[in-house]
């Protein structure tokens, strides 16, 4: 199996993220894991700072590579494949709004050494009942079992992108004017004639929204969420 590149783009929401740390430290010697603080608060980044050693991150601060306010997801990405590339390794993102658990971060990295066709892989997201949630609801009612082939976009929660679709797409290509990659990278993998799968069987907890906590006023003050969406241009995928 190859290396394995991790990574966690952050913007505050530190509980969420001390939780997702936290289910990823016992993978950190074995692989190498890499935060990137998009212009966080001063909380979240001394947090950051303070905890690297102990739960085996690094730290990569977007105020020395942009200026540009965040989301940089788009920079991330670039920087993120970069690494990778230079260890012959895959890319797996894990969101800080996800907890998962090394036998997820192995499960994967077999996957993509059994589907060499793969360009993405991404785990099915839960909540505390086991129930797949938001943004995997679709995956409720296809009535498939274990790790199959998906037409549908594949979320960023928690997923591989595989050393031969990183080697095959420059991200420099990504539109500059989004915030959000999911979907034009999974249609860019099929593009390519690569097949993205989702995986039952290796689920990861999600709390939805919590890398974005503004997005949770969609429920609590829908005006100012679509005031937000619409004229801030927020969130444009």
């Amino acid at each position: 199996m190859k290396d394995i590149v991790l990574i966690t783009p952050v913007k505050d929401s530190l509980n969420t993220l001390r939780e997702t740390v936290r289910s990823i430290a016992p993978a950190t010697p074995d692989f190498a894991y890499y935060i990137f603080d998009d212009f966080s608060t001063a909380e979240t980044r001394q947090w950051l700072d303070e905890n690297a050693g102990k739960y085996g991150f690094k730290v990569v601060g977007l105020e020395n590579h942009t200026t540009k306010k965040s989301p940089n997801y788009r920079t991330i990405l670039l920087m993120a494949r970069e690494y990778s590339l230079a260890k012959n390794a895959h890319l797996l993102i894990i969101e800080s709004d996800v907890v998962v658990s090394r036998e997820t971060i192995n499960g994967l990295n077999r996957v993509a050494d059994e589907f060499t066709d793969a360009g993405l892989i991404g785990s099915v997201t839960v909540d505390h009942e086991g129930k797949v949630n938001f943004p995997y609801l679709y995956a409720l009612s296809d009535g498939k079992t274990g790790t199959y082939v998906s037409e549908h976009s594949i979320s960023f929660c928690c997923t591989l992108l595989t050393n031969d679709f990183l080697k095959k797409f420059d991200f420099n290509d990504l539109p500059e004017n989004l915030d959000w990659f999911d979907v034009p990278i999974t249609r860019k993998s099929r593009a390519l004639g690569f097949k993205n799968y989702i995986s039952k069987d290796l689920p990861v907890f999600h709390q939805p929204h919590g890398s974005r906590p503004w997005k949770m006023l969609k429920y609590t003050n829908p005006v100012l969420y679509y005031f937000k969406k619409f004229i801030f241009r927020r969130d444009r995928i």
